[in-house]
């Protein structure tokens, strides 16, 4: 699908200051892609709706981003009615700031990550407090699944926007060499068609026994200004209690983190595979 004029971009907003932090840094966004911006504020009980408070933020967000704002203020459990507004929404892109002090983790029980993981379009979330209003350098952690092939179109999308180069990067098992041998190639066919969309790319490969770990040091080290990941919405149950490499990635990153759904949905970034 091509971008849709005027899209929707959510952001959940409890006041705290990472929930205000991603605010700010939604407005470049939102004016290369068209979108506007709906804050959604959940509140467990009545009398903390906060609707002057709401008013104000819109107020200043609107004069601050110079793109359309609005709010929505509903009762209920916040994990569940991001997603539930999404949904309602269509929105095209969640922006969520996570406390510094709170890790996936720790809250896995209590549906966190579920926002993540249902969620019915691609969500952001930062963590860290590193003021970034472009986007120089994208990371594209590939493997050999299907569904990984999907964040390809949505990162040279993103690149155009911002002006970006693609820093592709395979982490493989390094007593496994005939998968390194398999991503080695395939990180080179994907680099060269990303270059012939006329988008600056490099690939590396990295052999690593803690995946998450070491693609986050990597993305430091290259000042990289998003990564893009995978969603596994259906976990078995080892992987709901110990967790995935995705969620290590965003329990762990100090860098935005953009996660997309692995199946076809009507948004404002293509999903084709591209190969």
């Amino acid at each position: 699908m091509q971008i849709k004029e005027r899209g929707i971009i959510l952001i959940p907003v409890d006041f705290t200051k990472q929930s205000l932090f991603a605010i700010k840094q939604s407005y470049n966004l939102a004016k290369y892609t068209h979108s506007r911006l709906v804050l959604l504020h959940v509140y467990e009980k009545n009398g903390e709706e906060s609707t002057d408070a709401l008013e104000k933020l819109v107020a200043q967000t609107e004069k601050e981003s110079s793109v359309p704002v609005e709010y929505r203020n509903v009762k209920g459990d916040i994990y569940e009615k991001v997603d539930e507004v999404a949904s309602e929404l269509k929105a095209t892109l969640i922006i969520a700031g996570l406390e510094s002090h709170m890790r996936f983790r720790d809250i896995i029980s209590s549906s966190a990550s579920k926002l993540v993981r249902k969620a019915p379009c691609p969500v952001i979330t930062i963590r860290g407090n590193d003021q970034r209003d472009g986007c120089e350098n994208i990371l594209l952690p590939l493997d050999l699944t299907a569904e990984t092939r999907e964040k390809v179109d949505v990162a040279i999308q993103f690149a155009r926007y911002f002006g970006a180069s693609i820093r592709i990067v395979g982490v493989f098992d390094p007593a496994d060499s005939d998968y390194e041998n398999k991503l080695l190639a395939y990180t080179h066919q994907v680099k060269q068609f990303v270059k012939g969309k006329g988008i600056s790319c490099t690939n590396k490969s990295i052999p690593t026994k803690d995946v998450a770990q070491s693609l986050v040091d990597y993305a430091n080290k290259i000042e990289a200004d998003l990564i893009m990941i995978m969603n596994k919405p259906h976990l078995s149950v080892g992987e709901f209690f110990n967790g995935t490499d995705a969620q290590r990635i965003v329990d762990i990153s100090n860098i935005p983190v953009m996660t997309i759904q692995p199946m076809r949905r009507e948004s404002m970034m293509s999903f084709g595979t591209g190969f």
